[in-house]
């Protein structure tokens, strides 16, 4: 895997564009903290954009299982890179309105460019070095995260905010130049009857008829229960023990610890089922969201973050190549962007419950109203997974890792 040049290219585009994106948020988040004092008001911007990208996800998903895949990265990436415009107009006007069509702009780019990765990835590595490779990918981008939140905090210290999304749009450029690069075989529908009748109803009876895969996307919802209301929740850390600092020790740690978990990830693979160590790291996750009943506690919001880091480390590499194997390639663009769309939609009912919850009841007690939701959640289906037949299953997930 290492040999191939498209490996390092994809990763090296990663952590450059994930430096320019979390330049960006960090940016972002000190724009809203300035000019919106609700945390309600905050997730109404921020669901704007998500729900852009939702509603383009069932074309996003014919597009890339009908057309070349590179070409949706490069024109995705031009999107995204033009999106930047936008907020410089809303620094200069100190417009909200302007903010908000940089966010449906960047989130229409993000429902094409992030499932037609997800669909290169098994183009471009054997089955075997996936779960490998979705680590090394994953902690790629985590480690941009840490760096790049570190280097915002740095650089809103010493200069105008207006220079961290100087920074992105050289990030997404760069990207942009490097994703030309990529070479590798990709079998596209190129006849006018293929891209017809490539519906995207078609990803309803290949979950029905997969199990394992529709298990997996059930699962998912945990962690996004957490990452849902992740900047809302920093932003509130940092105001109840009054120390702006914490935001970028908490995306530090929860950083690191996602990196450790998506390199120990491979070495228990081997002598686990994937969907068991699923609810495994479920579990590990729903802990950490209620131990945030702690938060005005910094050391106990530290390792908050750290064991959500750890759990979501383990969860999602294993999840990725879950989906990756048991989904045939030709489906993977619909597929990818129906995940992307679940991901979305869940994502906007968190965001918008944690901004309400915030202002409602508190961040106390809304982790533990999430918290609770997310373990009984991991009992019930781990209970409804195990009545299932068990043979049924072996055969399903014997050759997924």
């Amino acid at each position: 895997m290492w040999k191939n040049k498209n490996v390092w290219i994809l990763l090296t585009g990663e952590f450059i564009a994930g430096l320019g994106l979390w330049m960006g948020i960090i940016g972002n988040l000190e724009f809203m903290q300035e000019h919106i004092p609700s945390d309600f008001m905050k997730s109404i911007v921020l669901f704007l954009g998500l729900l852009a990208g939702v509603f383009v996800g069932p074309l996003a998903g014919k597009v890339i299982d009908s057309y070349s895949k590179k070409k949706v990265l490069i024109y995705s990436g031009i999107g995204r890179t033009l999106s930047v415009i936008f907020m410089f107009l809303a620094l200069y006007f100190e417009s909200i309105t302007f903010m908000i069509v940089f966010m449906i702009v960047i989130q229409i780019s993000a429902a094409f460019y992030f499932p037609a990765i997800q669909a290169v990835i098994p183009l471009i590595v054997e089955d075997q070095d996936l779960i490998q490779m979705n680590g090394v990918h994953m902690n790629v981008a985590t480690l941009a995260r840490v760096l790049g939140t570190a280097l915002a905090g740095v650089l809103l210290v010493v200069m105008n905010i207006s220079f961290l999304y100087i920074g992105s749009m050289v990030a997404y450029l760069f990207i942009l130049i490097t994703t030309y690069s990529l070479k590798f075989d990709e079998a596209v529908s190129t006849t006018r009857d293929n891209k017809k009748n490539s519906s995207f109803k078609e990803i309803i009876p290949i979950l029905r008829e997969t199990p394992i895969v529709l298990t997996a996307l059930i699962l998912t919802i945990i962690p996004l229960l957490f990452i849902g209301g992740f900047n809302l929740m920093v932003i509130n850390i940092s105001e109840l023990q009054g120390d702006p600092s914490i935001k970028g020790l908490l995306y530090t740690v929860e950083g690191l610890s996602f990196m450790i978990g998506a390199f120990f990830v491979k070495r228990i693979t081997h002598y686990f089922k994937p969907i068991n160590l699923m609810f495994a790291f479920a579990f590990v996750i729903s802990i950490a969201h209620l131990s945030l009943f702690f938060s005005d506690s910094k050391m106990m919001s530290l390792i908050s973050f750290g064991l959500f880091g750890l759990g979501v480390g383990c969860f999602f590499p294993i999840a990725a190549t879950i989906f990756q194997t048991k989904i045939d390639k030709q489906f993977h663009g619909r597929f990818f962007s129906f995940r992307n769309m679940l991901d979305r939609v869940m994502f906007q009912v968190v965001l918008l419950s944690t901004g309400l919850l915030l202002d409602t009841i508190g961040i106390r007690y809304m982790v533990i109203v999430f918290g609770v939701f997310s373990i009984a959640s991991v009992i019930y289906f781990g209970l409804r997974h195990s009545r299932q037949t068990p043979h049924k299953h072996n055969v399903l997930e014997k050759d997924v890792i």
